[in-house]
């Protein structure tokens, strides 16, 4: 079930704030390890101490991520190459597609995703600011200039559209439009536009048609307190995913994936010519 947008809603999201939803990985941010129990002939004074080192451990680690994806967005690189990427982008094709069309829904669509966006979720990946571990060890030998051209193949192939299903299409369509001011919920259309296709100058992802299921996952991860970093796009969507209910988060997920862009008006058909 595909959605179009209207002249109507692209006037609200001219003047919408910027509010953004990334969606494209994974597995939640692994906890802080659990504070060593101590032996039975061990001073009482040895758990306190354990689980402050212990957070202070995990501190130094989230902060030195967070200077190698500073580090990585500081290196100078050229507008990426989709030629060059095709190749660099070879070992992508195993889950996410060859043209980034995955059909495995764990997996989310990168065709049709903007270059800047996968360029800064491969560096987050690197710098360790988004915990994947195979997608840590796939953005490990890339360079940033490597990145600018994967997501520039990327960027340049066209999304299959999704389907939504009927029965949640209609919740799901009014908290991605409307939002829900009473709790504290924006309209996702607001960054993300009224067929999903986002905003690359602010790194909002295009979500329209991408897969429910992976959807459903990064929201919920969102919601259980999962982040991507402490800068300013990082803290937008956990902040939103905490006020949704499961009910939401599964009708607005089928809702994105029936978004598709809508097609050009074909043009008025030429009269016949008079010999």
């Amino acid at each position: 079930m595909g959605f179009r947008r209207s002249a109507a809603v692209v006037v609200m999201l001219a003047a919408a704030a910027p509010i953004a939803v990334a969606l494209s990985a994974q597995p939640k941010t692994e906890a802080n390890p659990a504070a060593p129990v101590p032996a039975a002939s061990a001073p009482a004074s040895s758990a306190s101490t354990a689980a402050p080192a212990s957070a202070a451990s995990a501190g130094d680690a989230a902060q030195a991520a967070e200077a190698a994806f500073t580090k990585l967005e500081a290196v100078a690189t050229k507008p990426g190459d989709a030629t060059a990427g095709q190749a660099k982008a070879a070992a992508c094709g195993a889950c996410h597609g060859m043209d980034g069309n995955s059909t495995d829904p764990q997996y989310p669509k990168l065709a049709g995703q903007s270059e800047q966006y996968i360029v800064t979720q491969l560096m987050r990946f690197k710098s360790g600011v988004r915990q994947n571990a195979i997608m840590a060890g796939m953005a490990s030998t890339l360079s940033p200039q490597d990145m600018h051209d994967v997501g520039a193949y990327f960027a340049s192939q066209k999304r299959l559209p999704g389907v939504a299903d009927a029965k949640l299409a209609g919740d799901g369509e009014k908290l991605y439009r409307e939002g829900d001011a009473s709790r504290g919920v924006p309209a996702c259309m607001a960054c993300h536009g009224p067929d999903g296709a986002g905003n690359p100058g602010w790194r909002v992802p295009n979500i329209g048609g991408q897969h429910a299921d992976y959807i459903q996952a990064q929201l919920k991860a969102w919601h259980d307190g999962t982040t991507w970093g402490s800068d300013a796009h990082a803290k937008i969507m956990p902040a939103i995913a905490q006020h949704l209910t499961e009910q939401d988060i599964t009708a607005v997920s089928s809702y994105v994936e029936g978004l598709h862009e809508a097609p050009p008006p074909s043009a008025p058909a030429k009269p016949d010519a008079i010999d």
